[in-house]
């Protein structure tokens, strides 16, 4: 496919599994696949080895305050009273990246102007390497 400015779709479980379409909220989102490495140098080299270790993911959603019926505010309100696995999916282009996470906070800011916005990390917690399919 050639290079573009796709359009995104966002899916976050609710607090009970159900997956719901949070993209209308979203307006903006930044995600990474990273990979641990291990400096495996000897004494005996004169540069770094390295070994490849462990994959990752981790991701920020942003957005703007929706309190409506399975959207956002309702999706990610029960962040700060549970310890839930939830199913964060990501598609563009015909592509997808469908990862269980850990969401580690729900921040509400409003500016001074009158704007409600809020944020949303998550961390990988399903020891399954991220795989775009």
């Amino acid at each position: 496919m050639a290079k573009e400015a796709p359009v995104l779709t966002v899916g976050l479980d609710d607090n009970g599994g159900s997956l719901r379409q949070i993209e209308n909220d979203v307006t903006n989102l930044d995600w990474s696949n990273p990979r641990n490495v291990m400096d495996s140098s000897g004494v005996n080299n004169t540069a770094t080895e390295r070994i490849l270790l462990l994959a990752d993911f981790s991701s920020t959603l942003n957005g703007v305050f929706n309190d409506g019926s399975n959207v956002s505010h309702d999706v990610l309100k029960t962040v700060c009273s549970t310890s839930v696995t939830r199913t964060e999916t990501l598609v563009m282009s015909g592509q997808t990246l469908t990862n269980e996470v850990l969401i580690t906070d729900y921040s509400l800011s409003r500016a001074q102007s009158g704007e409600l916005t809020w944020s949303a990390p998550t961390v990988l917690n399903s020891a399954t390497v991220p795989t775009w399919s």
